[in-house]
């Protein structure tokens, strides 16, 4: 072999006297090492790996390892040599050298590359089809220039990432070129081309257009496994604002409205992710505090009317900080701050902060609420691998399908006579406290009869509703206060769900500039909530996040489809009277669920961190317990007037005689309310200790939400978060367009 020859030189095929083909100079090349990203040591992150369960690999590329092959994926490139052989039997494997060859076969040749590792220059094999290469390192030896491509003596084509070598011609034949390509991936870079939007499973990818019937399908199917935050929260507000019947439905029909306007809007100039928006939970527990205040408590005239109104206001000018933090750029100076350490108690304590309304609510009517509650687990825990038509109805219906059908049962134990007493009315049940042997019946009557709500009979067929339909929104400086800081949690919710549902539709996570474009829109979104009058501001619905990983349904079409069909939906009156005459017990039971759906999620977010790590589970421990052992201090100083409140309201009753003292009466409102509030609590909690005790990137799951901001990622990749071209001159003043 002649060592110092040109890397063209092969003996013709027809050489049989030799045992194999003479390879010019030293083949593989010879190329130094890598250098090991010191940022992420390799054994650094395979023993986090190995201790956090965390996996690289995806599902597409699990499918050409074997199990021995990841049993021994701990022992680096033996590892990479057998999942290479086992895709490509005619792959030759330089393992010291981390090359990839593919030999001359025939008349031609399929390339094969390689998908980087957390940490490791070796990688996966992928498919032809799915990305091109990256610049490699600068130390490769100079290769002989290909004078059919123009690469002047071993130069990386930089878009292509490769480096090209020809193969001898053959003297017997007719004389071609035939190349042999080196796919590298460096430790310190990744692939620059945009990834493939819609990974197996994904049944519809972020700008796919399967056509109109499949997006109308998945459009109400989205919609429809998200009724259950959509439409209960009126049920609990209005008639602790003293509202009637028909004023649950109204409200019920403008939540419907501004869900299905703001939905579309977000779907074009918010983060452009598939993403519901509506009314949050996130300002279920404020609105409750600012329901129950002192001023409100003894009115009897026009008592709905006036705490809306005080809500309207507050939630306006929350909303007004929250568009100001958004697309002033603000936010994404806040972005550096806010971690997965932060979110996922913060959101957690969201649901947890409702534990004293759900069952003891619930509990009003165990009859329908104990059967709602098993029937729902039955369906999400045990069902939910069965599969109809290629869709887990069971798992995906799961509350729609459990309220239909216990709904029906509480409908025939009312029309069979079980909750017909003796001189007891069953059209007013409220009047059965007058009552000495009725007075015990009255809350059973009220909580499980299907035929006690007004709605239907007083709800008109059409009705459009429009901004201020309950009047001028009135502001107070201890009510917006409240709001103000309710909305920094909202965004931090809406944070953990622009990342999770990235990274569930296969998208880079966003840069800080689309999370502040996204967290802008949403405070503007809540605006229109509040001129509407729907009591609470609209944010991404975090169950949106597990609705996606279930339907595997991520087309911002179909959404589009399924939010124009709620906005129909809000003009019949009727459709909101039918939803507001929910048995109350029903709904509280199917909360107990959501809220506790919502827990999760929130916890889910720590996936990305060191969850092992002592430094982050006592973070989290510490932030949950003390999230909700402060509000139980403030809430224990019960309102001068107990007998008005139900049980369940008297938490939320602490902000006008809290502990909180000072010269200001509007200072002690606010304060006493926030402290009463489990989420805010969580948010400051979490907020001060992440960043405070000293811990890697790693532990912090830092690396991987900030992965999108690094100056290699290929801004073709992140195309599906940009604007419509034509509407990008409107946001010109905004921080956040070009991110």
């Amino acid at each position: 072999m002649d060592k110092t020859g040109s890397s063209s030189k092969i003996l013709n095929k027809g050489d049989e006297g030799q045992r194999g083909k003479q390879r010019p100079g030293p083949w593989p090349p010879r190329i130094e090492p890598f250098v090991p990203n010191t940022e992420h040591s390799p054994n650094e992150l395979r023993s986090w790996a190995k201790r956090t369960g965390f996996n690289p690999i995806s599902g597409e590329t699990a499918s050409v390892i074997s199990e021995r092959d990841q049993d021994e994926r701990n022992d680096g490139a033996s590892a990479f040599a057998a999942a290479a052989t086992a895709a490509a039997p005619n792959l030759a494997l330089d393992l010291e050298k981390g090359l990839l060859l593919r030999r001359h076969r025939g008349d031609g040749f399929e390339k094969a590359e390689i998908e980087p590792v957390v940490g490791r220059g070796n990688g996966v094999l992928r498919g032809e089809k799915e990305t091109k290469g990256i610049p490699v390192e600068k130390t490769l030896p100079r290769i002989e220039r290909d004078k059919t491509d123009g690469l002047d003596g071993g130069k990386i084509n930089g878009n292509e990432g490769r480096v090209v070598a020809p193969l001898a011609k053959d003297e017997s034949k007719e004389k071609e070129a035939v190349k042999v390509e080196i796919e590298l991936f460096s430790d310190s870079q990744e692939p620059e081309d945009p990834p493939v939007h819609r990974p197996p499973g994904l049944r519809c990818g972020v700008t796919e257009n399967p056509g109109f019937a499949p997006l109308l399908f998945y459009g109400i199917q989205h919609h429809l496994s998200l009724a259950g935050s959509l439409v209960f929260i009126p049920l609990i507000m209005v008639p602790a604002m003293g509202g009637t019947d028909e004023e649950t439905a109204s409200v019920i029909s403008t939540m419907l409205l501004v869900s299905g306007v703001t939905t579309i809007l977000h779907s074009f100039f918010g983060t452009r992710l598939p993403l519901v928006q509506g009314s949050s939970f996130v300002y279920l527990a404020p609105a409750m505090v600012i329901i129950n205040s002192e001023d409100f408590r003894n009115l009897s005239e026009n008592k709905f009317k006036h705490i809306m109104r005080e809500l309207q206001g507050a939630v306006i000018i929350g909303s007004v900080f929250q568009t100001v933090l958004g697309y002033s750029g603000l936010m994404s100076l806040l972005l550096r701050l806010i971690n997965p350490v932060v979110v996922a108690p913060t959101v957690a304590a969201v649901g947890l902060a409702f534990f004293s309304y759900g069952f003891p609510q619930a509990g009003s009517c165990v009859e329908i609420s104990v059967p709602l509650i098993i029937l729902v687990l039955l369906f999400t825990l045990y069902l939910r691998r069965v599969s109809l038509f290629g869709n887990r109805i069971f798992l995906i219906y799961a509350v729609p399908l459990s309220v239909a059908i216990i709904w029906a049962y509480a409908f025939f134990l009312t029309a069979g006579g079980a909750y017909n007493f003796k001189g007891c009315s069953s059209n007013v049940p409220s009047s059965n406290i007058l009552f000495d042997g009725c007075r015990k019946h009255a809350a059973t009557m009220k909580n499980c009869r299907t035929d006690v709500s007004n709605a239907w009979r007083t709800a008109a067929w059409l009705r459009i509703p429009y901004p201020f339909q309950w009047g001028p929104p009135t502001f107070h400086f201890k009510t917006s206060m409240i709001m103000v800081i309710v909305t920094l949690v909202a965004s931090v919710d809406s944070i953990g769900s622009y990342h999770a549902t990235s990274l569930l539709v296969n998208l880079r996570p966003p840069t800080p500039g689309i999370v502040s474009r996204g967290i802008g829109f949403e405070g503007f979104s809540s605006i229109l909530a509040g001129l509407w009058g729907t009591g609470t501001g609209s944010t991404t619905l975090t169950e949106n996040v597990h609705t996606i990983g279930v339907t595997k349904m991520a087309s911002r079409k179909a959404l589009q489809l399924g939010a124009a069909l709620l906005i129909i939906f809000s003009f019949f009156g009727k459709i909101g009277a039918l939803l507001a005459s929910i048995p109350l017990a029903l709904a509280a039971s199917v909360l107990c669920f959501t809220w506790a759906l919502i827990v999760a999620l929130g916890l889910s977010t720590l996936r990305y961190t060191q969850t092992a790590s002592s430094r982050n589970m006592i973070i989290v421990g510490f932030t949950l317990f003390i999230s909700l052992s402060i509000p139980a201090y403030f809430q224990q100083y019960a309102p001068n007037s107990t007998l008005i409140l139900p049980s369940y309201l008297l938490p939320y009753a602490a902000a006008s005689n809290g502990p909180v003292n000072t010269s200001s009466n509007a200072v002690n409102f606010a304060l006493n309310a926030l402290l009463s509030i489990s989420m805010v609590v969580a948010l400051l909690v979490a907020f001060v200790l992440d960043n405070t005790v000293p811990g890697s990137k790693q532990e912090r799951g830092v690396y991987i939400w900030s992965n999108s901001s690094r100056p290699e990622v290929d801004p073709a990749s992140l195309e599906p978060y940009m604007l419509p071209e034509k509407f990008r001159c409107w946001f010109g003043w905004a921080k956040c367009v070009g991110s």
